[in-house]
């Protein structure tokens, strides 16, 4: 096999608490993630030439060791001693820095696919140890689906699948530190907790309005302070019809829950207009696990 060509896809959390920080600075999590099907393109080609090179779309993100997706190759390359080289092309559609593990995501398929490419043979579980090294969210990303994520996010349970129904991802023009966010955390004491247990309850009956009442975050509260445009987007899908809305992750990405698509639509519009956000997705859950 010469080449591969691979979809990168983002994630969102239905759920998010913190628990407690440990002593080496993680955080233990639970967590309910969901992937969604909005991606990044990658491409693997080999090469008889040895190294690895990397090509992305956008000039400012790093080519080099600072990418994840290149540390998942030269992983595999160090490890097995594998022959020759390879060259992979990242074509980014998923938001940088937004809470939708992007950059995770990649990293991931660039596992997966070398995986496949030189015969490797690794199981799942052996790609998501390895994929571990890279970032808490990698072994998510390899594994997909609707999950339940604890520990630092590396213990994954398969959950069943969430309804179908459209998802609104809205990424307002801001940056957020996920250091600074838990920093943040870390200096308050956490009063309300999502219900994380009663989400899972929604999942097993398929009731979509359950699981939308069910959502939480409790990284909002640090983050909206910092960014009150999250709040301002939250409210502009809820007003539209969305059964909830809530930011991914450590933010700044907001996304919502339709069951009408048009009302995602008529929303995605009111945040372009009002300004709120330009890269603004009328996407779908994507429930398929890898293969």
């Amino acid at each position: 096999m010469k080449q591969m060509e691979l979809k990168a896809l983002a994630k969102i959390n239905l759920c998010l608490d913190v628990l407690g920080r440990r002593e080496n600075g993680y955080h233990d999590v639970r967590m309910v993630m969901q992937t969604v099907f909005l991606y990044d393109n990658v491409k693997i080609e080999r090469k008889d030439e040895p190294g690895i090179e990397l090509k992305v779309n956008l000039s400012y993100l790093p080519s080099g060791e600072g990418n994840l997706a290149y540390k998942a190759a030269a992983m595999l390359f160090e490890e097995f001693a594998l022959p020759g080289g390879v060259r992979i092309t990242l074509h980014k559609h998923i938001p940088v820095a937004a809470g939708l593990a992007g950059g995770s995501s990649d990293a991931a398929a660039v596992l997966f696919g070398m995986n496949r490419m030189f015969g490797l043979r690794l199981s799942e579980g052996e790609l998501m140890k390895r994929g571990v090294l890279l970032g808490a969210d990698v072994p998510y990303c390899i594994m997909r689906g609707t999950v339940l994520a604890e520990g630092i996010g590396e213990e994954l349970s398969i959950l069943p699948a969430m309804p179908k129904c459209t998802v609104l991802i809205a990424k307002p023009p801001v940056s957020v530190s996920t250091k600074a966010v838990y920093e943040a955390l870390d200096a308050k004491e956490i009063t309300e907790h999502p219900d994380v247990d009663r989400l899972i309850e929604g999942l097993k009956e398929q009731n979509l309005k359950k699981i939308a009442a069910c959502m939480g975050n409790v990284l909002e509260e640090v983050t909206i302070p910092m960014c009150p445009v999250i709040e301002e987007i939250k409210q502009v899908m809820k007003d539209a019809g969305a059964v909830n809305a809530m930011m991914s992750g450590s933010g700044p990405t907001v996304f919502g829950l339709f069951e009408n698509k048009d009302e995602a639509r008529k929303a995605r519009q009111m945040i372009w207009e009002k300004g709120f956000a330009k890269q603004v997705y009328v996407t779908n859950v994507h429930n398929a696990r890898r293969r």
